[in-house]
């Protein structure tokens, strides 16, 4: 099987270390991963503001970098709802006769890209991947991953069979965090708040850490945490599932 890491322009810019980690697991469980050099941005946050010829183009560079691939893992569930739910109404839209063209190869592809999560438990079948993570963990899930994706509890399962790993629940855990991407620009007052009330349900949860699918959540919610000092970390999925011990962050 020939499997590829869609790292995200997010993660390769800012949180590198999220897709070194994914690469850790994937190839602990026995997958060979790839790094496709060509790939970019998938375009979510241009067709969330509404540029879909700017985002046709990402779509025709991820066809481009990912076709030849069994399987490709996202340690993003929103960048992967984006291919799976939005690149088959953008490719539909394409001018002329590209149209039918771009909507074969899409459908085609769509289905192979997935989250972390769903590698490891649909394609590897297994929710232990040897981690070890002596902390209490807070699981928040994102929009994206719930909605979207709907990857349901996988994170959970994952997270539950950590070594030492206390997972705490946070009160209304469905409700959304704000970031929403440009939403959070535009709307920078009720991004805040929406902010303010998800990190009060994680600090009266009692964690130590807070964990999700998508870097660009924790990144709005640990922002918000550090301006109240709160004390808690953001952490990626990936990164306690490449945790082997207590010397780990």
């Amino acid at each position: 099987m020939r499997v590829a890491l869609f790292v995200t322009c997010l993660n390769d810019t800012l949180f590198p270390e999220v897709g070194r980690a994914t690469v850790e697991v994937l190839r602990r469980v026995g997958l060979d991963v790839e790094f496709p050099i060509a790939q970019t941005c998938c375009g979510q946050m241009h067709l969330n503001s509404g540029y879909r010829s700017e985002a046709l183009a990402m779509l025709r560079r991820f066809v481009e970098a990912f076709s030849d691939y069994d399987l490709v893992v996202a340690p993003s569930a929103s960048c992967a709802a984006t291919v799976r739910h939005h690149y088959p109404h953008l490719a539909e839209a394409a001018p002329g006769a590209e149209s039918a063209r771009l909507a074969t190869a899409v459908a085609d592809l769509a289905p192979r890209v997935v989250d972390l999560s769903e590698a490891l438990l649909d394609v590897v079948g297994t929710a232990d991947v040897g981690s070890c993570y002596p902390h209490r963990v807070a699981y928040h899930p994102t929009c994206h991953s719930l909605r979207l994706l709907q990857i349901g509890d996988r994170p959970l399962r994952l997270l539950r069979a950590v070594t030492d790993l206390e997972l705490v629940d946070i009160e209304r855990s469905e409700q959304c965090c704000g970031f929403g991407g440009t939403f959070s620009i535009k709307n920078a007052e009720t991004s805040a708040a929406m902010a303010a009330d998800k990190v009060a349900a994680v600090k009266a949860s009692g964690a130590e850490v807070l964990t999700a699918t998508d870097t660009s959540c924790l990144m709005h919610l640990g922002g918000s945490m550090a301006r109240q000092h709160y004390g808690i970390r953001t952490v990626h999925l990936a990164e306690i599932l490449a945790s082997t011990g207590p010397g780990t962050r």
